[in-house]
């Protein structure tokens, strides 16, 4: 199916948001978002279970394993991946919906859809949120209810998601919160300015 989002010209951009578990990157967006009205979350689509509180199309979309099965096999994602025994993805709709609005989509991904979503969207913005290697490690210690094992794969993992950083567009190392949240609201600004005057 063809979507508009690769002939978005005029459009502003599509923000991806990535890095390792506790570097800190959804506290940033939090932090982020009042300053710019135009930023909008894309909202992701899980299998996972409906949780209490939660509401389909505000927290996640939640899909049957095999509908998200079937969109995927009809290229209606723009990333998917599996974590955790459950299947988690951006649906191209989406983004396209946000933008119909006159919003610029973000969203923060593992460091796998966000390489994907670069690959996928021409002049998407990428930004690899860092934090030194021992703060993350406590961090992932501090909030950990897994058993040791698993904390040390996720640490694991974390180790290996911050070689990938030169991968990305931007690094903003999350080492002071106020300080980072500062650093992630210039770089959008510059980026939703330059988007602005080359389609002027």
């Amino acid at each position: 199916m063809a979507s508009s989002i690769a002939s978005a010209g005029g459009r502003k951009p599509v923000f991806v948001v990535t890095g390792p578990s506790g570097a800190g990157k959804g506290t940033l967006i939090e932090r982020v978002l009042p300053r710019f009205p135009e930023l909008a979350v894309a909202v992701s689509a899980t299998t996972r279970p409906q949780r209490d509180g939660e509401e389909d199309g505000v927290h996640y979309y939640f899909l049957t394993r095999a509908d998200f099965e079937r969109r995927v096999a009809a290229d209606e994602f723009l990333e998917s991946v599996n974590y955790v025994g459950n299947r988690y993805g951006t649906l191209r709709a989406e983004i396209d919906r946000l933008r119909r609005a006159g919003k610029a989509p973000l969203l923060e991904l593992e460091t796998e859809g966000a390489l994907e979503v670069k690959r996928r969207v021409p002049g998407a913005v990428t930004v690899f949120v860092t934090a030194p290697v021992g703060e993350l490690e406590r961090r992932l210690r501090e909030r950990a209810t897994e058993s040791s094992g698993e904390i040390e794969g996720r640490i694991a993992t974390a180790r290996h998601q911050l070689t990938e950083q030169g991968e990305f567009d931007h690094v903003v190392e999350n080492d002071d919160r106020e300080e980072a949240a500062d650093r992630l609201a210039a770089l959008i600004e510059r980026e939703l300015a330059a988007a602005t005057m080359a389609h002027s």
